[in-house]
């Protein structure tokens, strides 16, 4: 599907034309675009795989959360397998020549079929693009099959560890691809393998942190922005971090509420800047973290004065029931897409290695311009892309379909250098 844009409301009269600027910018720049991508993919190399959730206000577009363990393969289009399949044999023969038994290590939602669907669709890519592919499960007793609502078939197994070595009975894998997250921490049966681990156990969320992962993405956006002309807020979502909260316990409530107003006057410039006169608002969320757990609007620092009970309970914990006491305040960017029946909706873009496979949708009935999507009630539906990478075409209107798709790529690429930087410190500190 391909969403409507919508006139942003707040925008003044005499800049609604420059709703579709930034697209037309990116567009006319191609070349210095993918030159600019090529020489950063050569000296950084991406991480296996991951997806980034936009949000396109018209006048800004911008990454708001970069996944290093996708769990949503199963939304991407089916039609275009064959696409997906090119892209993870494109990474494989730059980054992993030779590789041909990989180990897969999931989520323990073994009663989750949405996300088992995830891992059906995974484990068919990876074995199309010539790979041996077995499921080891954290959390399994013993082999277990199952078959999915689609009427895939999943068979998980026992992880063995021997030695240094990690496997399941009979299969002795060459790498280890994770998609678990490690919220709860790192297994002790997934420490000190010599076989690698994709992305590297860094990447979870017991050492990862969203405000480190926006310092890279902000040095990212301010030099493509240099390389293109533009403000690098317009591709930049402003943010701020605060340390040592207890939602339960209402302690570190000074330095939200300050962080929060000090981020609101900022994006309340920048709107004065751009003629914008929509009222300004910050998400505030866990700093580490995924499935859209522990997440707020908030217009106002004062509002965290006043959180109720239930919020309260909300917002201090994340998955696994995790203490949150990191936060992340983060430039509300408002989304102006919206389905063919006027329901709000975002674009996730998935990718693996520096190739854009496709994406999605976020689409939710209930909720606003100005709120999480990520949220129970929401539903996806695919996006049109016609190939990975997909081109720009300079004689169609900005908000083509195969131009805004294009825009969203190199958005969603930006997103993905800003994690590759991330592991290059993880790699650096690990050398140390």
């Amino acid at each position: 599907m391909t969403a409507v844009l919508l006139q942003a409301p707040g925008l003044a009269t005499d800049r609604v034309e420059a709703l579709l600027d930034l697209e037309r910018h990116i567009i006319a720049e191609q070349c210095a675009i993918e030159r600019w991508f090529r020489c950063q993919w050569q000296s950084t190399p991406p991480p296996f795989y991951g997806s980034v959730d936009l949000r396109n206000a018209g006048f800004k577009l911008a990454p708001v959360d970069t996944n290093l363990f996708p769990a949503g393969f199963n939304n991407l289009n089916p039609e275009h397998n064959a696409l997906y399949v090119t892209a993870i044999q494109h990474y494989l023969s730059q980054y992993h020549p030779g590789l041909e038994r990989l180990l897969l290590v999931p989520e323990n939602h073994t009663r989750n079929f949405f996300y088992l669907e995830n891992v059906a669709r995974l484990v068919q890519l990876l074995e199309q693009s010539g790979l041996h592919v077995r499921i080891g499960a954290l959390q399994a007793e013993g082999p277990r099959e199952m078959v999915l609502p689609s009427g895939a078939h999943l068979f998980l197994e026992p992880l063995e560890r021997r030695a240094s070595r990690l496997g399941v009975a009979g299969f002795d894998p060459e790498a280890i691809l994770l998609n678990n997250d490690l919220s709860g921490g790192v297994p002790d049966i997934l420490r000190g393998l010599e076989q690698e681990i994709l992305p590297p156990l860094a990447a979870g969320w017991q050492t990862r942190r969203k405000s480190q992962h926006f310092a890279h993405y902000r040095k990212a956006a301010e030099e493509l922005a240099t390389v293109l002309g533009i403000d690098s807020w317009l591709i930049d979502p402003i943010y701020r971090k605060c340390s040592g909260i207890d939602f339960m316990r209402a302690e570190g409530q000074d330095c939200l509420v300050a962080n929060v107003d000090a981020t609101l006057a900022d994006i309340g410039r920048r709107y004065q800047e751009y003629g914008i006169t929509a009222r300004p608002f910050v998400i505030v969320k866990a700093d580490a973290g995924t499935y859209g757990m522990g997440i707020m609007t908030v217009y106002s620092g004062r509002e965290l004065l006043e959180l109720n009970r239930k919020t309260r309970t909300r917002m201090a914990k994340s998955k696994e029931g995790l203490p949150v006491s990191d936060v992340f305040i983060q430039e509300g960017v408002h989304t102006f897409e919206q389905t063919a029946e006027d329901f709000v909706a975002e674009p996730v873009v998935y990718m693996v290695g520096q190739q854009v496979l496709g994406g999605f949708y976020r689409v939710h009935r209930e909720r606003g311009i100005d709120e999480n999507l990520n949220a129970p009630g929401a539903h996806f539906e695919p996006m049109a892309f016609a190939e990975p990478g997909v081109n720009p075409c300079r004689n169609s209107p900005p908000d083509a379909a195969v131009n805004r798709y294009y825009a969203y790529g190199v958005i969603a690429r930006l997103a993905m250098l800003a994690a590759a930087r991330e592991a290059r410190d993880w790699r650096e500190a690990a050398n140390a």
